[in-house]
Protein backbone atom coordinates (compact mmCIF):
# COMPACT_ATOMS: atom_id res chain seq x y z
CA UNK A 1 0.00 0.00 0.00
CA UNK A 2 1.42 3.77 -0.68
CA UNK A 3 -0.24 6.10 1.35
CA UNK A 4 -0.17 9.86 0.13
CA UNK A 5 -1.79 11.08 3.34
CA UNK A 6 -1.16 11.12 6.55
CA UNK A 7 -4.52 9.38 7.16
CA UNK A 8 -4.17 6.76 5.24
CA UNK A 9 -0.65 5.74 6.55
CA UNK A 10 -2.53 5.83 10.28
CA UNK A 11 -4.98 3.31 9.09
CA UNK A 12 -3.01 0.95 7.60
CA UNK A 13 0.49 1.44 10.37
CA UNK A 14 -0.98 3.54 13.19
CA UNK A 15 2.23 2.48 15.32
CA UNK A 16 4.71 3.28 12.75
CA UNK A 17 7.19 6.42 13.83
CA UNK A 18 5.73 8.89 11.45
CA UNK A 19 8.97 11.56 12.57
CA UNK A 20 11.55 11.36 15.05
CA UNK A 21 13.41 14.22 16.36
CA UNK A 22 17.35 12.95 16.28
CA UNK A 23 18.47 14.20 19.59
CA UNK A 24 15.98 13.66 21.93
CA UNK A 25 14.69 10.97 20.28
CA UNK A 26 10.90 11.62 20.73
CA UNK A 27 8.65 10.48 18.21
CA UNK A 28 5.35 10.76 16.82
CA UNK A 29 3.60 7.55 15.19
CA UNK A 30 1.21 8.45 12.52
CA UNK A 31 -1.91 8.19 14.58
CA UNK A 32 -0.77 10.53 16.83
CA UNK A 33 1.05 12.79 13.51
CA UNK A 34 -2.73 12.35 12.09
CA UNK A 35 -4.74 13.32 15.41
CA UNK A 36 -2.86 16.15 16.52
CA UNK A 37 -3.06 17.54 12.84
CA UNK A 38 -6.52 16.86 12.50
CA UNK A 39 -6.81 18.77 16.35
CA UNK A 40 -4.87 21.87 15.34
CA UNK A 41 -7.22 22.29 12.00
CA UNK A 42 -10.20 22.53 14.55
CA UNK A 43 -8.22 25.06 16.70
CA UNK A 44 -7.43 27.21 13.36
CA UNK A 45 -10.95 26.34 12.30
CA UNK A 46 -12.38 27.93 15.71
CA UNK A 47 -10.19 31.31 15.58
CA UNK A 48 -12.34 31.68 12.22
CA UNK A 49 -9.31 30.79 9.71
CA UNK A 50 -10.75 29.26 6.08
CA UNK A 51 -9.64 28.21 3.13
CA UNK A 52 -7.19 30.74 1.11
CA UNK A 53 -6.02 32.80 4.92
CA UNK A 54 -2.55 32.60 6.35
CA UNK A 55 -0.75 32.04 9.37
CA UNK A 56 3.53 31.87 10.06
CA UNK A 57 5.47 29.24 12.14
CA UNK A 58 8.88 30.74 13.54
CA UNK A 59 10.58 28.28 15.91
CA UNK A 60 13.42 26.05 15.54
CA UNK A 61 13.08 22.23 14.21
CA UNK A 62 10.79 20.60 16.33
CA UNK A 63 7.81 17.81 16.20
CA UNK A 64 4.88 20.63 16.62
CA UNK A 65 6.13 21.90 13.59
CA UNK A 66 5.18 19.25 10.70
CA UNK A 67 1.78 18.68 12.93
CA UNK A 68 0.94 22.43 12.39
CA UNK A 69 1.58 21.84 9.02
CA UNK A 70 -0.39 19.46 8.49
CA UNK A 71 -2.91 21.10 9.71
CA UNK A 72 -2.35 23.44 6.92
CA UNK A 73 -2.63 20.96 4.33
CA UNK A 74 -5.96 19.52 5.51
CA UNK A 75 -7.25 22.85 5.92
CA UNK A 76 -6.40 24.41 2.45
CA UNK A 77 -4.43 27.01 4.29
CA UNK A 78 -1.32 29.10 3.27
CA UNK A 79 1.29 28.77 5.38
CA UNK A 80 4.84 30.63 5.79
CA UNK A 81 7.52 29.62 7.87
CA UNK A 82 9.93 32.31 9.30
CA UNK A 83 13.58 32.04 9.35
CA UNK A 84 14.59 31.83 13.43
CA UNK A 85 17.49 33.85 12.69
CA UNK A 86 15.40 37.41 11.03
CA UNK A 87 15.63 40.43 13.28
CA UNK A 88 12.24 41.20 14.97
CA UNK A 89 11.48 43.80 12.45
CA UNK A 90 12.29 41.27 9.72
CA UNK A 91 10.56 38.80 11.35
CA UNK A 92 7.38 41.35 11.45
CA UNK A 93 7.43 42.68 7.85
CA UNK A 94 6.69 39.10 6.57
CA UNK A 95 4.13 38.27 9.23
CA UNK A 96 2.19 41.80 8.13
CA UNK A 97 3.20 40.85 4.19
CA UNK A 98 1.51 37.62 4.10
CA UNK A 99 -1.60 38.77 5.68
CA UNK A 100 -0.53 35.82 8.35
CA UNK A 101 -4.24 35.67 10.94
CA UNK A 102 -1.80 33.86 13.47
CA UNK A 103 1.45 33.30 14.17
CA UNK A 104 2.79 29.77 15.78
CA UNK A 105 6.18 30.22 18.46
CA UNK A 106 8.71 29.41 20.82
CA UNK A 107 10.14 30.02 23.63
CA UNK A 108 12.78 31.13 21.20
CA UNK A 109 11.22 33.32 19.65
CA UNK A 110 8.79 35.06 21.77
CA UNK A 111 10.92 38.17 21.95
CA UNK A 112 9.45 39.51 18.95
CA UNK A 113 6.45 39.22 19.75
CA UNK A 114 6.24 43.43 21.23
CA UNK A 115 7.02 44.10 18.00
CA UNK A 116 4.39 41.86 16.01
CA UNK A 117 2.09 44.01 18.34
CA UNK A 118 2.91 46.83 16.92
CA UNK A 119 3.06 46.18 13.46
CA UNK A 120 1.31 42.99 12.05
CA UNK A 121 -3.00 44.74 12.67
CA UNK A 122 -4.23 41.78 10.90
CA UNK A 123 -2.54 39.30 13.09
CA UNK A 124 -5.22 37.75 16.06
CA UNK A 125 -3.73 35.28 17.79
CA UNK A 126 -0.07 34.19 18.77
CA UNK A 127 0.32 30.76 19.75
CA UNK A 128 3.60 29.84 21.74
CA UNK A 129 3.45 25.83 21.25
CA UNK A 130 6.28 25.55 24.01
CA UNK A 131 3.79 26.63 26.26
CA UNK A 132 1.22 23.89 27.41
CA UNK A 133 -1.84 26.34 28.27
CA UNK A 134 -1.42 28.04 24.91
CA UNK A 135 -0.92 24.83 22.65
CA UNK A 136 -1.51 21.46 24.21
CA UNK A 137 -4.23 22.03 26.18
CA UNK A 138 -5.74 24.10 23.35
CA UNK A 139 -5.56 20.82 21.53
CA UNK A 140 -6.98 18.74 23.79
CA UNK A 141 -10.07 20.90 23.65
CA UNK A 142 -10.87 20.55 20.17
CA UNK A 143 -11.97 16.66 18.23
CA UNK A 144 -9.23 15.16 16.10
CA UNK A 145 -11.91 14.47 13.21
CA UNK A 146 -11.16 16.25 10.14
CA UNK A 147 -12.97 19.37 9.41
CA UNK A 148 -16.25 18.80 7.44
CA UNK A 149 -14.86 21.24 4.17
CA UNK A 150 -11.35 20.17 3.47
CA UNK A 151 -9.02 21.68 0.45
CA UNK A 152 -5.32 21.40 0.03
CA UNK A 153 -3.09 23.68 1.77
CA UNK A 154 0.76 24.34 1.09
CA UNK A 155 3.42 26.74 1.78
CA UNK A 156 3.88 30.21 0.86
CA UNK A 157 7.45 30.50 1.55
CA UNK A 158 9.91 34.11 1.35
CA UNK A 159 12.68 34.34 -1.01
CA UNK A 160 15.59 34.88 1.26
CA UNK A 161 16.01 38.25 0.38
CA UNK A 162 19.53 38.75 -0.69
CA UNK A 163 19.18 41.12 -3.17
CA UNK A 164 16.31 43.27 -1.18
CA UNK A 165 13.28 42.36 1.23
CA UNK A 166 12.01 38.95 0.79
CA UNK A 167 9.25 38.43 -1.36
CA UNK A 168 6.50 35.92 -0.60
CA UNK A 169 5.97 32.76 -3.58
CA UNK A 170 2.58 32.13 -4.19
CA UNK A 171 1.90 28.40 -4.91
CA UNK A 172 0.05 27.41 -7.79
CA UNK A 173 -3.82 26.91 -7.37
CA UNK A 174 -4.67 23.32 -6.66
CA UNK A 175 -8.37 22.33 -6.06
CA UNK A 176 -7.10 18.85 -5.18
CA UNK A 177 -8.04 17.13 -2.05
CA UNK A 178 -5.51 16.63 0.51
CA UNK A 179 -6.00 13.36 0.33
CA UNK A 180 -4.70 13.41 -3.22
CA UNK A 181 -0.60 12.61 -4.29
CA UNK A 182 1.14 15.96 -4.95
CA UNK A 183 3.53 16.40 -7.92
CA UNK A 184 6.54 16.80 -5.71
CA UNK A 185 5.40 13.22 -4.46
CA UNK A 186 5.30 11.91 -7.44
CA UNK A 187 8.69 13.54 -8.86
CA UNK A 188 10.29 12.15 -6.03
CA UNK A 189 9.05 8.82 -6.41
CA UNK A 190 10.19 8.54 -9.84
CA UNK A 191 14.37 10.57 -8.96
CA UNK A 192 14.77 9.08 -5.89
CA UNK A 193 12.59 6.32 -4.75
CA UNK A 194 10.45 8.13 -1.84
CA UNK A 195 8.11 5.05 -0.41
CA UNK A 196 6.95 4.07 2.59
CA UNK A 197 10.31 1.87 3.50
CA UNK A 198 12.34 5.33 3.57
CA UNK A 199 13.97 6.38 6.47
CA UNK A 200 14.75 9.95 5.56
CA UNK A 201 17.21 12.29 7.69
CA UNK A 202 16.87 15.91 7.38
CA UNK A 203 19.76 17.97 9.09
CA UNK A 204 18.60 21.53 7.84
CA UNK A 205 16.04 24.28 9.32
CA UNK A 206 12.60 23.34 8.48
CA UNK A 207 11.93 26.84 7.58
CA UNK A 208 13.63 26.75 4.69
CA UNK A 209 11.72 25.18 1.55
CA UNK A 210 13.18 21.80 0.54
CA UNK A 211 13.49 20.75 3.78
CA UNK A 212 9.79 21.38 4.42
CA UNK A 213 8.48 20.08 1.47
CA UNK A 214 10.90 16.57 1.45
CA UNK A 215 9.76 15.67 5.19
CA UNK A 216 5.73 16.60 4.32
CA UNK A 217 6.10 14.06 1.24
CA UNK A 218 8.17 11.47 3.72
CA UNK A 219 5.21 11.42 6.20
CA UNK A 220 2.66 11.77 3.33
CA UNK A 221 3.87 8.75 1.43
CA UNK A 222 4.24 6.38 4.64
CA UNK A 223 7.79 6.87 5.45
CA UNK A 224 9.87 7.81 8.84
CA UNK A 225 11.46 11.20 8.76
CA UNK A 226 14.32 11.92 11.04
CA UNK A 227 14.69 15.78 11.86
CA UNK A 228 17.81 17.18 13.59
CA UNK A 229 17.41 19.65 16.18
CA UNK A 230 20.33 20.97 15.04
CA UNK A 231 23.16 20.00 12.28
CA UNK A 232 26.32 18.62 14.18
CA UNK A 233 28.73 16.90 11.89
CA UNK A 234 29.36 13.77 13.75
CA UNK A 235 26.31 13.20 15.58
CA UNK A 236 25.02 13.60 11.82
CA UNK A 237 26.81 10.53 10.99
CA UNK A 238 25.74 8.43 14.22
CA UNK A 239 22.19 9.71 13.07
CA UNK A 240 22.80 7.58 9.67
CA UNK A 241 24.08 4.30 11.76
CA UNK A 242 21.62 4.76 14.43
CA UNK A 243 18.53 4.97 12.56
CA UNK A 244 19.29 3.22 9.64
CA UNK A 245 18.53 5.75 7.12
CA UNK A 246 18.21 5.62 3.58
CA UNK A 247 17.97 8.83 2.39
CA UNK A 248 18.80 12.47 3.76
CA UNK A 249 19.59 15.58 1.97
CA UNK A 250 22.53 17.98 2.38
CA UNK A 251 23.96 21.50 1.01
CA UNK A 252 27.50 21.10 -0.18
CA UNK A 253 28.75 23.61 3.01
CA UNK A 254 27.76 20.49 5.42
CA UNK A 255 30.12 17.98 2.76
CA UNK A 256 33.34 20.66 3.48
CA UNK A 257 32.77 20.09 6.95
CA UNK A 258 31.96 16.17 6.93
CA UNK A 259 35.38 16.05 4.83
CA UNK A 260 37.18 18.38 7.70
CA UNK A 261 36.47 15.75 10.34
CA UNK A 262 39.45 13.15 11.25
CA UNK A 263 39.93 10.20 9.07
CA UNK A 264 39.02 8.60 12.46
CA UNK A 265 36.16 9.56 13.03
CA UNK A 266 34.81 8.96 10.11
CA UNK A 267 35.48 5.92 9.68
CA UNK A 268 33.72 5.07 13.47
CA UNK A 269 30.36 4.77 11.86
CA UNK A 270 28.28 2.40 9.41
CA UNK A 271 26.73 3.84 6.33
CA UNK A 272 25.44 1.08 4.56
CA UNK A 273 21.68 1.60 4.71
CA UNK A 274 21.99 4.65 2.70
CA UNK A 275 20.69 4.68 -0.71
CA UNK A 276 20.44 8.50 -1.61
CA UNK A 277 22.17 11.36 -0.50
CA UNK A 278 20.66 14.03 -2.43
CA UNK A 279 22.35 17.54 -2.42
CA UNK A 280 21.31 21.18 -3.34
CA UNK A 281 20.67 24.34 -2.77
CA UNK A 282 24.25 25.92 -3.59
CA UNK A 283 26.67 24.86 -6.18
CA UNK A 284 28.80 21.80 -4.93
CA UNK A 285 32.61 22.24 -6.12
CA UNK A 286 33.12 19.06 -7.79
CA UNK A 287 36.16 18.18 -6.37
CA UNK A 288 34.11 17.73 -3.16
CA UNK A 289 31.54 15.82 -5.03
CA UNK A 290 34.08 13.20 -6.01
CA UNK A 291 35.31 13.15 -2.12
CA UNK A 292 32.00 12.64 -0.66
CA UNK A 293 31.50 9.99 -3.62
CA UNK A 294 35.01 8.37 -2.97
CA UNK A 295 33.92 7.92 1.04
CA UNK A 296 29.96 6.99 0.19
CA UNK A 297 30.09 5.34 -2.83
CA UNK A 298 27.95 6.04 -5.84
CA UNK A 299 24.80 7.32 -4.64
CA UNK A 300 24.95 11.06 -4.33
CA UNK A 301 22.03 12.95 -6.44
CA UNK A 302 21.82 16.54 -7.31
CA UNK A 303 18.87 18.68 -8.20
CA UNK A 304 18.90 22.37 -9.47
CA UNK A 305 15.84 24.08 -8.70
CA UNK A 306 14.22 27.29 -6.61
CA UNK A 307 11.18 27.70 -4.23
CA UNK A 308 9.44 29.35 -7.38
CA UNK A 309 9.02 25.77 -8.08
CA UNK A 310 9.03 26.87 -12.36
CA UNK A 311 11.68 24.00 -13.42
CA UNK A 312 13.78 21.57 -12.14
CA UNK A 313 16.83 19.95 -13.12
CA UNK A 314 18.61 16.72 -11.87
CA UNK A 315 21.55 14.42 -12.70
CA UNK A 316 22.81 10.92 -10.75
CA UNK A 317 25.83 9.80 -9.76
CA UNK A 318 26.56 7.82 -12.76
CA UNK A 319 25.65 10.77 -15.01
CA UNK A 320 28.42 13.15 -13.06
CA UNK A 321 30.96 10.48 -13.83
CA UNK A 322 30.13 12.28 -17.86
CA UNK A 323 29.22 15.44 -16.82
CA UNK A 324 31.45 16.58 -13.97
CA UNK A 325 30.12 19.87 -12.86
CA UNK A 326 26.64 19.78 -14.06
CA UNK A 327 23.72 19.88 -12.73
CA UNK A 328 21.91 17.74 -14.78
CA UNK A 329 18.98 17.67 -17.52
CA UNK A 330 15.79 19.40 -16.72
CA UNK A 331 12.77 16.85 -15.51
CA UNK A 332 10.37 19.57 -15.24
CA UNK A 333 9.93 22.42 -17.61
CA UNK A 334 12.42 22.62 -20.75
CA UNK A 335 15.31 24.76 -20.53
CA UNK A 336 16.64 28.30 -22.62
CA UNK A 337 19.56 29.75 -21.87
CA UNK A 338 18.71 33.81 -23.24
CA UNK A 339 21.39 36.92 -23.71
CA UNK A 340 20.62 39.99 -22.33
CA UNK A 341 17.97 40.78 -25.18
CA UNK A 342 16.30 37.98 -24.97
CA UNK A 343 17.55 36.11 -27.79
CA UNK A 344 18.39 32.01 -27.31
CA UNK A 345 21.96 31.25 -27.31
CA UNK A 346 23.77 28.09 -28.94
CA UNK A 347 24.88 25.58 -26.57
CA UNK A 348 28.20 26.32 -24.49
CA UNK A 349 27.56 29.92 -24.24
CA UNK A 350 26.31 31.46 -21.10
CA UNK A 351 23.20 33.01 -20.76
CA UNK A 352 20.58 33.71 -17.99
CA UNK A 353 18.55 30.19 -17.29
CA UNK A 354 14.61 30.24 -18.28
CA UNK A 355 12.95 27.09 -18.26
CA UNK A 356 9.25 27.19 -20.51
CA UNK A 357 6.34 24.77 -19.41
CA UNK A 358 7.81 23.59 -16.05
CA UNK A 359 4.89 25.93 -14.49
CA UNK A 360 3.86 29.13 -13.13
CA UNK A 361 4.03 31.13 -9.97
CA UNK A 362 3.54 34.70 -8.70
CA UNK A 363 5.24 36.98 -5.74
CA UNK A 364 3.04 38.08 -2.97
CA UNK A 365 1.95 41.96 -3.43
CA UNK A 366 4.72 42.67 -6.32
CA UNK A 367 3.52 42.33 -10.18
CA UNK A 368 6.25 44.19 -11.45
CA UNK A 369 8.53 41.51 -9.81
CA UNK A 370 6.62 38.99 -10.92
CA UNK A 371 6.66 39.96 -14.40
CA UNK A 372 10.50 40.51 -14.42
CA UNK A 373 10.69 36.36 -13.89
CA UNK A 374 8.73 36.11 -17.47
CA UNK A 375 9.80 36.84 -20.69
CA UNK A 376 7.47 37.70 -23.75
CA UNK A 377 7.35 34.07 -24.56
CA UNK A 378 6.39 33.15 -21.00
CA UNK A 379 9.51 31.10 -19.96
CA UNK A 380 10.25 31.72 -16.52
CA UNK A 381 13.63 32.46 -14.82
CA UNK A 382 15.31 31.65 -11.52
CA UNK A 383 17.22 34.14 -11.68
CA UNK A 384 20.88 32.08 -12.30
CA UNK A 385 23.07 31.92 -15.23
CA UNK A 386 24.60 29.07 -17.17
CA UNK A 387 24.82 27.12 -20.05
CA UNK A 388 23.84 23.79 -22.05
CA UNK A 389 26.23 21.46 -23.57
CA UNK A 390 25.51 19.03 -26.68
CA UNK A 391 23.47 16.76 -24.67
CA UNK A 392 21.48 18.96 -22.88
CA UNK A 393 22.83 18.66 -19.28
CA UNK A 394 23.04 22.19 -17.54
CA UNK A 395 25.71 24.22 -16.05
CA UNK A 396 25.39 27.04 -13.64
CA UNK A 397 27.25 29.81 -14.10
CA UNK A 398 26.66 32.16 -10.76
CA UNK A 399 23.27 34.50 -10.15
CA UNK A 400 22.89 37.30 -12.30
CA UNK A 401 23.05 39.64 -9.49
CA UNK A 402 26.77 38.08 -8.47
CA UNK A 403 28.37 38.50 -12.18
CA UNK A 404 31.55 40.83 -11.71
CA UNK A 405 32.11 43.15 -14.99
CA UNK A 406 35.41 44.01 -14.77
CA UNK A 407 36.25 46.12 -18.31
CA UNK A 408 33.61 44.72 -20.06
CA UNK A 409 34.36 41.26 -19.46
CA UNK A 410 31.95 38.89 -17.47
CA UNK A 411 33.28 36.99 -14.73
CA UNK A 412 31.69 34.48 -13.05
CA UNK A 413 32.87 34.27 -9.00
CA UNK A 414 31.49 30.48 -9.02
CA UNK A 415 34.41 29.36 -10.78
CA UNK A 416 37.17 31.35 -8.22
CA UNK A 417 34.97 29.29 -4.99
CA UNK A 418 35.71 26.38 -6.95
CA UNK A 419 39.36 26.28 -7.44
CA UNK A 420 39.63 28.45 -3.74
CA UNK A 421 37.57 25.68 -1.93
CA UNK A 422 40.05 23.22 -3.75
CA UNK A 423 42.90 23.89 -2.07
CA UNK A 424 44.05 21.92 1.04
CA UNK A 425 43.97 24.95 3.26
CA UNK A 426 40.46 26.53 2.70
CA UNK A 427 37.21 25.89 4.34
CA UNK A 428 35.09 28.12 2.47
CA UNK A 429 35.10 30.69 0.19
CA UNK A 430 33.67 33.75 -1.34
CA UNK A 431 34.05 35.54 -4.37
CA UNK A 432 32.40 38.88 -5.65
CA UNK A 433 32.79 42.37 -7.09
CA UNK A 434 33.88 45.31 -6.02
CA UNK A 435 34.41 49.10 -6.97
CA UNK A 436 37.05 49.72 -9.27
CA UNK A 437 37.84 53.19 -10.79
CA UNK A 438 39.46 51.75 -13.78
CA UNK A 439 37.79 49.04 -14.64
CA UNK A 440 34.76 49.63 -12.84
CA UNK A 441 34.71 46.27 -10.72
CA UNK A 442 37.55 44.07 -9.53
CA UNK A 443 37.44 40.89 -8.08
CA UNK A 444 37.63 40.26 -4.41
CA UNK A 445 37.83 37.17 -2.32
CA UNK A 446 37.33 35.97 0.97
CA UNK A 447 38.47 32.90 2.52
CA UNK A 448 37.62 30.67 5.86
CA UNK A 449 40.85 28.25 6.88
CA UNK A 450 40.69 24.81 8.23
CA UNK A 451 43.28 26.73 10.34
CA UNK A 452 42.45 30.16 10.86
CA UNK A 453 45.63 30.36 13.11
CA UNK A 454 47.25 30.12 9.34
CA UNK A 455 45.93 33.55 8.12
CA UNK A 456 48.27 36.13 7.55
CA UNK A 457 50.39 37.55 4.18
CA UNK A 458 52.03 34.69 3.77
CA UNK A 459 49.22 32.11 3.40
CA UNK A 460 47.73 34.71 1.10
CA UNK A 461 50.09 34.98 -1.09
CA UNK A 462 49.93 31.27 -2.03
CA UNK A 463 46.41 31.17 -2.65
CA UNK A 464 46.90 34.41 -4.95
CA UNK A 465 49.67 32.38 -6.29
CA UNK A 466 47.45 29.18 -6.70
CA UNK A 467 44.83 31.27 -8.56
CA UNK A 468 47.10 32.69 -10.36
CA UNK A 469 48.48 29.63 -12.29
CA UNK A 470 44.75 28.04 -12.63
CA UNK A 471 42.90 31.84 -13.70
CA UNK A 472 43.50 34.50 -16.40
CA UNK A 473 44.91 37.38 -14.57
CA UNK A 474 41.61 39.24 -15.26
CA UNK A 475 39.63 36.41 -12.95
CA UNK A 476 42.04 36.43 -10.14
CA UNK A 477 41.69 38.14 -6.94
CA UNK A 478 43.56 41.41 -6.09
CA UNK A 479 43.75 40.56 -2.53
CA UNK A 480 42.32 37.97 -0.22
CA UNK A 481 40.88 38.80 3.78
CA UNK A 482 40.17 36.03 6.42
CA UNK A 483 37.31 35.58 8.00
CA UNK A 484 36.77 33.08 11.19
CA UNK A 485 33.43 32.72 9.30
CA UNK A 486 31.73 33.13 5.75
CA UNK A 487 27.87 34.58 6.13
CA UNK A 488 26.03 31.94 5.00
CA UNK A 489 22.12 30.99 5.40
CA UNK A 490 21.08 27.69 6.73
CA UNK A 491 20.41 26.73 3.42
CA UNK A 492 23.94 27.08 2.26
CA UNK A 493 23.85 30.25 0.08
CA UNK A 494 25.93 32.91 0.75
CA UNK A 495 25.24 36.27 1.56
CA UNK A 496 27.62 38.13 -0.58
CA UNK A 497 25.14 41.54 -0.27
CA UNK A 498 26.64 41.61 3.43
CA UNK A 499 30.32 41.12 2.19
CA UNK A 500 30.17 43.41 -0.91
CA UNK A 501 28.15 46.10 1.65
CA UNK A 502 31.71 45.71 4.07
CA UNK A 503 34.45 45.43 1.48
CA UNK A 504 33.45 47.57 -0.97
CA UNK A 505 35.63 50.70 -1.63
CA UNK A 506 35.25 54.05 -2.76
CA UNK A 507 35.80 54.97 -6.37
CA UNK A 508 38.71 57.16 -4.98
CA UNK A 509 40.24 54.48 -3.12
CA UNK A 510 41.27 52.13 -6.28
CA UNK A 511 44.58 50.81 -6.34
Amino acid sequence: MKAQHIRTAAHYYPQKPALIMADSGKTLNYRELSSRANRCAQLLFSLGLRAGDRFALLMENRSEFIEICWAGINSGLLFTPISTHLKADEVAFIVDDCDAKVIFFSHQTEGILDVLDSHCPQLMAAINVSCKAQYEDALVLHNDRPLEQESRGAPMVYSSGTTGRPKGIVPQADDASPMEPTRLSQLLARLYDFNEETVYLSPAPLYHTAPLKFNLTVTAMGGTTVICERFHEEAALAYIERYRITHSQWVPTMFKRFLMLPEAMRKRYDYSSQRFVIHAAAPCPPAVKRAMIDWWGPILYEYYAGSESVGLCAISPEEFEHYPGSVGRAVKGSIHILDEHGKELPMDQTGTIYFEGGGNFAYHKDSQKTRSAYNANGWSTFGDLGYLDADGYLYLSDRREDLIISGGVNIYPQEIENLLIEHPLVADAAVFGVSNEEYGEEVKACVQLINPAQAGPNTEEILLNYCRARLSHIKCPGNIDFLDTLPRYANGKLHKRELKTRFEQPMTDSR
